[in-house]
C-alpha cells in the first residue's frame, strides 16, 4: 500500500472527505465557531475552529467546497473573532488577544467558566494565518481575510502569558488569575512557542524557548532514541502546520535528528508497544494501535475474563507509561500518516475494513474505541465512543493533505511570522 496506489488514494480521499464534512455541518455559519463534539448542546472549541480555518483551503483544493464559500466562512469567523468582546469580564470571548477554550456556539461568549487557553489560542491563530496565506486574491473579501488574520495575530500578548516566569502559562481565569501549570516538557506547545517568538508586537523572549527545551526528556524505548511525550497527538499537532523536515533547533542538532524524524520514531514506538501489549488488552497489535488524549468507557472497574480492569473517561493516554486502559484512537493513527505511511496505511485499512470503525458514521472515525471493555451496555464487541470531536477531525484532514500534497506546510512556509519564530528559536537548515 503506497502513495499512488488507486485503492489507497480512494480510501484516503473518502476518509478525508468524511472528516472534512464535520466542519461543513458542525459549524455556526454566522460566526464560524466549530462545535467541540457532536453531543447535544455542546459548546464550540477554539482549537477546532482554528483547525477548520486551516482545513478550508484543503477542502477547496479537493473540491469539497467552493473557494467563494470557503472565503465567506473564513471571513465570518475572523470578523467574529475580531469584534467579539475582549476584556477581563467573566463572560467575554477573550482577553489580551487570547480566547477561552470553549465558547457558546450562538453567542460566542465563554462557556463552562473555562480557562483562557494559550495553546488552544495558538491553534486558532495558526489557522487564521494559514487562511491569510491561502486567500491571496484581490477581491475585497480575500483582502479583508488577510487584514483580520494579521490583526488577530498581532493582538495576542504572548509576553503577558509568561506571568513574569520563564515559560508560558497554560492559561488564565478572570476569577483566579493565571493557572498553576506552565508549558514545560516536550508536547504540542512547540507551535505555541514559535508563534509567540514570531510576534512583531508582544513577542516571547528567546530565553523562554531555551527554558522550555531545558525541560525535555530524551529516552530510549522499544529500540528507538527519541524526545519523549506519551500521547500520540503531542507529536502531531504542531506538525499539522509546520514542516519540520530538515530544520533543527539546538536540541535536535545535538541529537542529530529533526522533530519530523522524532515524530516518526514516536509513531513506531506506539506500534511496538501495541505489538508487545504488556497489559494484554484485546485487539492490540501490528495494525491496531494509537494511544492519545481521548474519551474512554469509564470511569469504572469491570472484571473481564477473570481480570479486574480499571477504565477511564477522558484522559491523556500514552506510551509507554500510560495511562492505558485498552482505549485506542484511530484518528491519531491517521494524523501520523506523513511520518510513517508504511505502518499507518495498513492500520487505517484495518480500522476501516476489518474493525469497521467508520461504518454508519457521519464523519469517518468516532473519537475512540475499546475492544477489552465488555460491560452490559457495550456488548461483546467492546465500546465505541458515541461522538466525533472537532479536534480529531482537523488533523485527519490536514495530515492526509500534507501527505498527499504538502499544502498546509507550503502555506506556512510562506508565513513570515512562522519563519521569524523558527529562527528566533534557533532553527536553521532546510527550507529556512
Amino acid at each position: 500500500m503506497i502513495r499512488g496506489n488507486p485503492g489507497v488514494t480512494a480510501e484516503l480521499q473518502k476518509l478525508q472527505r468524511e472528516s472534512f464534512d464535520y466542519f461543513l455541518h458542525e459549524t455556526n455559519p454566522v460566526n464560524g465557531l466549530v462545535r467541540d463534539k457532536t453531543a447535544p448542546d455542546w459548546p464550540a472549541s477554539i482549537a477546532a475552529t482554528g483547525l477548520a480555518l486551516a482545513s478550508y483551503p484543503a477542502g477547496v483544493e479537493r473540491g469539497f467546497m467552493t473557494r467563494s464559500g470557503a472565503a465567506e466562512r473564513t471571513l465570518n469567523t475572523l470578523r467574529f473573532l475580531w469584534n467579539s468582546p475582549q476584556g477581563p469580564e467573566p463572560e467575554a470571548t477573550g482577553y489580551r488577544g487570547f480566547y477561552y477554550h470553549f465558547l457558546d456556539m450562538q453567542t460566542g461568549r465563554r462557556a463552562w467558566r473555562c480557562e483562557l487557553s494559550t495553546v488552544d489560542s495558538a491553534f486558532l491563530l495558526a489557522g487564521a494565518l494559514a487562511a491569510s496565506i491561502y486567500f491571496d486574491g484581490t477581491s475585497a473579501d480575500e483582502q479583508e481575510i488577510r487584514t483580520l488574520a494579521d490583526a488577530l495575530y498581532r493582538r495576542a500578548d504572548w509576553h503577558w502569558a509568561l506571568n513574569q516566569g520563564t515559560t508560558v502559562t497554560h492559561g488564565w481565569k478572570p476569577e483566579s488569575g493565571f493557572l498553576e501549570y506552565r508549558w514545560e516538557g516536550y508536547d504540542e506547545a512547540l507551535l505555541l512557542y514559535i508563534l509567540g517568538l514570531g510576534s512583531p508586537t508582544h513577542p516571547l523572549p528567546e530565553s523562554s524557548y531555551a527554558a522550555w527545551t531545558s525541560t525535555y526528556s530524551w529516552e530510549h524505548r522499544y529500540g528507538y532514541d527519541y524526545l519523549y511525550s506519551g500521547p500520540l497527538f503531542t507529536h502531531q499537532l504542531s506538525h499539522v502546520w509546520i514542516d519540520f523536515r530538515g530544520i533543527q533547533d539546538a536540541f535536535m542538532r545535538d541529537k542529530g535528528i529533526d522533530y519530523f524524524e522524532n515524530s516518526r520514531r514516536a509513531t513506531y514506538v506506539q506500534q511496538r508497544y501495541a505489538i508487545e501489549n504488556p497489559l494484554k488488552f484485546a485487539s492490540y497489535g501490528q495494525h491496531c494501535w494509537g494511544l492519545t488524549a481521548s474519551e474512554g468507557p469509564g470511569p469504572s472497574t469491570v472484571e473481564v475474563d477473570g481480570v479486574e480492569r480499571t477504565f477511564f473517561d477522558y484522559v491523556g493516554r500514552g506510551v509507554p507509561y500510560g495511562p492505558d486502559d485498552g482505549t485506542l484512537a484511530p484518528w491519531a493513527v491517521a494524523a501520523s500518516l506523513p511520518f510513517a505511511p508504511e505502518i499507518v496505511l495498513p492500520t487505517l485499512h484495518y480500522c476501516i475494513h476489518q474493525a469497521k470503525l467508520t461504518e454508519r458514521n457521519a464523519y469517518g472515525f468516532k473519537g475512540s474505541f475499546n475492544s477489552t471493555y465488555r460491560a452490559a451496555a457495550s456488548g461483546p464487541g467492546g465500546w465505541v465512543s458515541q461522538w466525533h470531536f472537532g479536534l480529531n477531525q482537523g488533523p485527519i484532514v490536514l495530515m492526509i493533505e500534507n501527505y498527499r500534497t504538502g499544502l498546509t506546510w507550503q502555506l506556512m512556509r510562506n508565513c513570515g511570522y512562522i519563519a521569524l519564530g523558527l529562527r528566533r528559536a534557533g532553527f536553521v537548515g532546510g527550507w529556512l
